[in-house]
């Protein structure tokens, strides 16, 4: 099996300390990158850690296809527990980071620790310098890596750093790459603040040599001259299709349909692009660099969650108001679909939708917890009581824009993703939409034989994230070319993934999350015997928890629970 190569380098900003250790054994197993990574953290991090305390470790990870020149391999995981969720979570951002990580030499750069003074740490393959930088307190995105390259020569595609928002610990706070690009998703960002580190660089001459297959290339071939409405309109082109099928979350999850989705939706998103906008050897480019010179606001994006978030949930029907709210997030290091379900929350308790002033004002005062924003940082699963509104989150992480009341697997997904409320877990709605070919879709109501298939899905995506390999590559690489690419039978691959998913879940299992996590705020037929089904197929015991017997290791594994 193809796997990436290189030893874990531990970084403990505490002590100002490094080392490094083998682990091809772990390699070999799990691939690379969230695989890697999950395995890592279950095997080191102590189960009770506090997400924001000095036991909690950040882990960054490539795979394998992060030495190639193969489209759709332009990203980098991270892992850490989450603030938002409390278990174990996995974030990858793309943008142009990945092979600077590769060329460290390193196949894992774990952060672990905290620094009684704020630090950038600069990882080379000659070693780690910790720099102290002060100066660099409340600094945005944009400053920090304006700092970097000038004082450094270091281009944002060699940064990981957070804004305000992870400085202040706001628990859906970002990791931000290339600038604009985000370890989004559960507030990894505020791991790295609690850490006192504002900034990791990645730089080298050490890239490890991985031989690819010459038919690897077909794949970038083809992404290079496929017709695709991604390549003009990003993830947002889904949305007229999800708003026609009564999908498309607005005002706050109240209703499943917008009347102002034309001004934010693919077209609208579309006329202000300006330029193509891609990730690291990918020729796919279905970036989507946007600006309003009107508005003065230029930005990337926004894709589709962010556009429901910041748009219609929030009852804003303005494509450049969406760009700004946007930008703004990427400036301060905030998870768009967060930062926008949880002001739109506050716009629900106000019967404020449609105040674009007030949007931008509450993103601005979340970053810096000032005023209300304090409050909000929180997330809606620990305020949505003091707000008054409902408490639209699964395992405290709120909801992606893909509709669960209408796309019942994905509503299944939502529910039983280590996560949480996250669509990239199965990515299910793809075949519920469908996006994918007739063969493979199915009906979006109802749970017929949806159990296994998403199990497939989760195992699927567990092995793209190991990789790593982008989640729209999904037209381009078939079950022989998951062969080609990893050198393996495709059912082995599956079973990576299933390992990484089963050891995530033991890993929240002994944090306290198991079957009464796995919870919708809304009902769906069939969704318990849904449940069930979904865990036998697992092998999982009926409360949701994996039987000790199916891992081994960890920090202080609790005695079985089968």
């Amino acid at each position: 099996m193809r796997h990436a190569k290189g030893p874990l380098l531990t970084v403990d900003v505490g002590e100002r300390e490094t080392r490094t250790e083998d682990i091809d054994d772990v390699l070999a197993s799990f691939v690379g990158g969230r695989g890697v990574a999950t395995k890592l953290a279950h095997d080191r991090v102590p189960f009770d850690a506090d997400p924001l305390g000095p036991d909690n470790s950040l882990l960054f990870t490539t795979g394998p296809m992060q030495v190639s020149n193969v489209s759709f391999t332009g990203r980098t995981n991270a892992t850490g527990i989450s603030p938002l969720t409390g278990g174990l979570l996995s974030s990858n951002a793309g943008g142009f980071m990945s092979r600077h990580v590769a060329d460290t030499g390193y196949s894992a750069v774990e952060i672990t620790g905290a620094s009684d003074e704020l630090l950038v740490v600069h990882v080379t393959d000659d070693g780690v310098e910790f720099e102290e930088v002060p100066d660099l307190d409340g600094a945005t995105v944009p400053e920090t890596c304006e700092y970097l390259e000038s004082t450094h020569g270091l281009e944002s595609e060699h940064v990981a750093c957070i804004g305000p928002g992870g400085e202040n610990e706001v628990r859906f706070a970002s990791i931000m790459t290339t600038e604009e690009r985000a370890f989004g998703r559960g507030g990894l960002g505020a791991v790295l603040g609690a850490k006192g580190v504002k900034a990791v660089t990645f730089a080298g001459d050490s890239r490890p040599e991985i031989e690819m297959p010459a038919g690897a290339m077909d794949i970038h071939r083809e992404a290079a001259t496929a017709d695709h409405i991604m390549k003009e309109q990003g993830t947002v082109s889904v949305m007229d299709l999800a708003n026609e099928m009564d999908g498309l979350p607005a005002y706050y999850f109240a209703e499943r349909s917008f009347e102002g989705a034309e001004g934010i939706n693919g077209a609208a998103v579309a006329e202000k692009k300006y330029k193509k906008g891609t990730c690291s050897q990918c020729a796919f480019a279905c970036k989507l660099p946007t600006r309003d010179e009107d508005a003065g606001v230029e930005t990337e994006g926004p894709e589709f969650e962010t556009a429901m978030a910041f748009g219609s949930n929030a009852g804003i029907d303005d494509i450049v108001d969406v760009m700004q709210s946007n930008e703004l997030c990427d400036r301060y290091g905030l998870d768009t679909i967060s930062t926008g379900n949880t002001v739109s929350a506050y716009l629900a308790s106000e019967d404020r939708f449609g105040d674009e002033d007030l949007v931008h004002d509450l993103v601005e005062k979340i970053a810096h917890r000032e005023g209300v924003g304090d409050l909000l940082a929180e997330g809606i699963d620990r305020i949505h009581e003091e707000l008054g509104v409902g408490n639209w989150t699964v395992k405290g992480m709120d909801f992606a824009a893909h509709e669960g009341r209408l796309l019942h697997g994905q509503g299944l997904s939502y529910a039983v993703a280590n996560r949480g409320a996250d669509h990239m877990y199965a990515t299910f709605y793809s075949v519920e939409y469908p996006l994918v070919d007739e063969d493979e879709a199915m009906a979006p109501d109802g749970f017929d034989g949806k159990p296994e298939r998403l199990v497939e899905r989760e195992n699927l995506m567990a092995l793209n994230d190991s990789g790593v390999v982008c989640k729209f590559s999904r037209d381009f690489v078939s079950p022989e070319r998951y062969e080609l690419l990893f050198d393996a039978d495709f059912e082995d691959l599956l079973a990576v993934g299933d390992r990484v998913v089963e050891l995530e879940r033991h890993f929240n299992n002994r944090r306290g999350i198991a079957r009464e996590a796995d919870r919708l705020p809304y009902d769906l037929p069939g969704f318990e015997d849904a449940l069930d089904d979904y865990y036998a197929v697992r092998g999982w015991n009926d409360d949701g928890t994996v039987p000790d017997s199916h891992v081994s290791g960890g920090s202080g594994a609790a005695s079985a629970d089968d």
